[in-house]
């Protein structure tokens, strides 16, 4: 399996324009590419491929005086980003198709060279790692690097990455064995949420830590005095790196939180079940703030990509699950409830439950339940079944609750009055 080893990087001042000069050659590669295609698709001309684009975009291109320049920085740059371009396209028909999954995917447009995110890519004949520890780029030289750690095996690639904040990243592809841990009898059920990050079915609770939220002051008096600057003026350039180092700040704790957590949750638990939630349209909401400061989906993948790597197994249980609706204890739907009501009792047997938790231990039984039904399990009824049937819905209402005083265990960290 293919993983991705980042490390920063230290040019020195002679050194950062190498890299500019790079960044540029590629941006132009890559829009004349997309330029090329573009009028063969409006003259109504066969799609050009990648070997003709790359002798008439980066060969020939060299040899006008327009072009000239393009041969004083490496070639494997300028060949990888046509290499991006035909990923864009590929990406694009995938998507028309319907090979893609997910959102659409538009046509490739052109690159600005205003962005403030810029990236390269060097294969193997592009780069090395000296013995004294630093990174040689071709026709770019020996570029000091933060060993944080070291690579398990050697890089196929390597990307330089310039962020918005004016920090340079190498980041190198390893090809790494999986590495299967021994095997654990737990399973979670895992409810996410805003006023507690989550809650685990086993009862634990992992609160939110908000960085956002706790960053706010600082984040709006750095981006009002970018606000008061000229624009084109050295100081508004000054200020929009100082504005982009506190999201910087915020982006990385928040990463390094979420690795923390993801990794001991994989590494104690053999199977995960979360609810597949609607992201996308939650962040478009009153609470979008929140949801994006939250980093579910995020979370989401890092659980999915450790558990491929350690052995474990992530299940996603359809958003459309009533989690929070059923009763954990048996089984009936008791309906529909606003975020306000935190914890509620059974109408059916009178369990009072507290919502995040209840809806963790649903989604671990719906999940379970989803496994042993999977495709080549039993298909003959009663040869296995998962849980028992649910009552008929009954249509209960959120006043007509009932409680017998019998009250379900309670999830660390919450109150219980």
């Amino acid at each position: 399996m293919h993983l991705r080893y980042s490390y920063r990087i230290y040019p020195t001042e002679g050194q950062r324009d190498s890299p500019a000069r790079t960044f540029g050659c590629a941006r132009v590669v890559y829009n004349d590419a997309l330029s090329v295609r573009k009028e063969a698709r409006k003259g109504g001309l066969p799609y050009p491929k990648s070997t003709n684009l790359q002798k008439a975009v980066i060969t020939a291109a060299k040899k006008t005086p327009e072009r000239a320049w393009l041969a004083s920085v490496g070639v494997d740059p300028l060949i990888q980003s046509l290499r991006d371009l035909d990923t864009a396209y590929r990406n694009f028909f995938d998507s028309v198709s319907g090979k893609r999954q997910g959102r659409p995917v538009g046509l490739p447009r052109f690159k600005s060279r205003k962005d403030t995110r810029q990236s390269l890519r060097f294969t193997r004949n592009g780069f090395r790692i000296r013995s004294n520890g630093k990174l040689n780029l071709a026709k770019i030289g020996d570029v000091r690097v933060k060993w944080s750690r070291t690579l398990p095996a050697d890089p196929s690639s390597v990307t330089i990455l310039l962020d918005p904040s004016g920090r340079y990243h190498a980041s190198f592809v390893v090809d790494v064995e999986p590495d299967v841990l021994p095997e654990v009898d737990a399973e979670i059920g895992i409810d996410l949420g805003l006023t507690t990050y989550a809650v685990l079915s086993d009862g634990s609770v992992i609160d939110n830590p908000r960085f956002l939220r706790k960053a706010e002051k600082k984040l709006k008096a750095a981006q009002r005095e970018l606000s008061r600057k000229a624009k084109g003026s050295k100081n508004r350039a000054k200020a929009r790196i100082k504005v982009a180092k506190a999201h910087a700040k915020v982006a990385g704790t928040r990463m390094d939180w979420l690795h923390k957590q993801t990794t001991r949750i994989i590494r104690e638990t053999q199977t995960v079940y979360l609810e597949d939630l609607n992201v996308r349209g939650l962040a478009r909401g009153r609470l979008a703030k929140s949801v994006h400061d939250a980093g579910w989906s995020t979370f989401r993948r890092l659980l999915e990509e450790k558990a491929a790597r350690y052995g474990r197994t992530v299940g996603i249980v359809h958003r459309a699950y009533p989690s929070s609706q059923l009763c954990s204890e048996c089984g009936h739907r008791d309906g529909p409830k606003p975020l306000a009501v935190r914890e509620w009792a059974c109408s059916a047997c009178g369990v009072l439950h507290d919502r995040d938790l209840n809806a963790a231990r649903n989604i671990l039984a719906a999940g379970q339940a989803d496994r042993l039904n999977a495709p080549g399990g039993p298909a003959r009824p009663g040869v296995a079944i998962p849980r028992q049937a649910r009552p008929v819905e009954r249509g209960t209402r959120l006043g007509d609750q009932r409680s017998t005083g019998v009250r379900a265990a309670g999830a660390g960290g919450i109150p219980a009055p």
